[in-house]
Formats: structure tokens, sequence, C-alpha cells
């Protein structure tokens, strides 16, 4: 029952309702490769977490580029595993890769898709900063701080 109540505030926290959007910046990182990709990440936050062993992670993804790429897989030190996951109506589930269109976005929000960092190593609190590694089927890797905000952080109203 408590793992239950953890997953349901976890799900109220990081998987949120649609009227919660990516704004603001939170730094950049660029990668370009030989697919002509042009890459740069934004808007990246992780809410406070409630849980002890998982966090979600938003960001956006731009591509300047005239080529498409793919998100394939996400690393970081403060998790034993990060997940992408992906939102088609009102169900979420785990998907190996993401594509991030030519001259578009791909966008992690909360409601809609993210990242899901599991077996955390410890808890990051508001104020701290989480790296990740952005991983691309033909771009070099992106690292990215994100940002660690309240857990309940609103991006449109930067509160």
């Amino acid at each position: 029952m408590a793992a239950g109540m953890v997953f349901g505030a976890l799900t109220l926290a990081g998987c949120g309702g649609p009227d919660s959007g990516a704004s603001g910046s939170s730094g950049t990182s660029g990668a370009s490769g030989s697919s002509g990709a042009e890459l740069s990440v934004s808007s990246a936050y992780m809410p406070q977490p409630v849980s002890a062993s998982m966090a979600a992670g938003f960001l956006t993804i731009a591509n300047t580029g005239g080529a498409k790429d793919e998100l394939t897989s996400v690393t970081s030190d403060i998790a034993g595993s990060v997940t992408v996951h992906e939102t088609v109506g009102t169900s979420m589930q785990e998907v190996t890769s993401l594509d991030v269109p030519a001259h578009g976005r791909l966008v992690f929000e909360s409601g809609g898709n993210h990242l899901m960092f599991e077996k955390l190593k410890h808890r990051p609190t508001q104020g701290q900063k989480v790296a990740v590694v952005l991983h691309f089927a033909e771009s070099g890797p992106v690292t990215v701080e994100i940002p660690v905000k309240s857990a309940t952080y609103n991006p449109k109203t930067g509160h």
C-alpha cells in the first residue's frame, strides 16, 4: 500500500495535468553530428522528488538542423537508470527512443513525455542540479545540468 501511495504521489508530481508546459531556460548544450541535426536543450527542470527512489525530469530538445535525429537513451550518475516515457492520451509507456524532428522540438513536460529517474542513489533537493547525458542515434551526446525545483513547481508561472 505504501508503494502505491508513493507511486501515486510521484505520478501527481511528475505526470501532472495538460496545463503544465515547458518555459523558461535552465541552460543549453548543443551537439551536431554528420546527420545535419543541430540540437540544443532548454526548459530543463526536475521537481524535488516525493519518493526516495524515483524522480521525474522535463526538458525541451530543439533541432534547428535539416535532418531528424533520435533520442536513444539518457544516463545520470544520480540514478540506477533513467527511462524515457511517452504519453499518448491518458496512458504512459516506456519507449526505447523518441524522434527529434528536423526544424522541430521534442518536448518533455508534466502530463506528457517525461524522464523517469529510477533507483535514486540520493534524493536531490530544491536548489541542487542533476547532471544528465542525452544520447542520440546520430549526434554526439549532450550533457545537461537540470535544476531541482520545488515539488509543486509550475514552469508557466516560474513558481
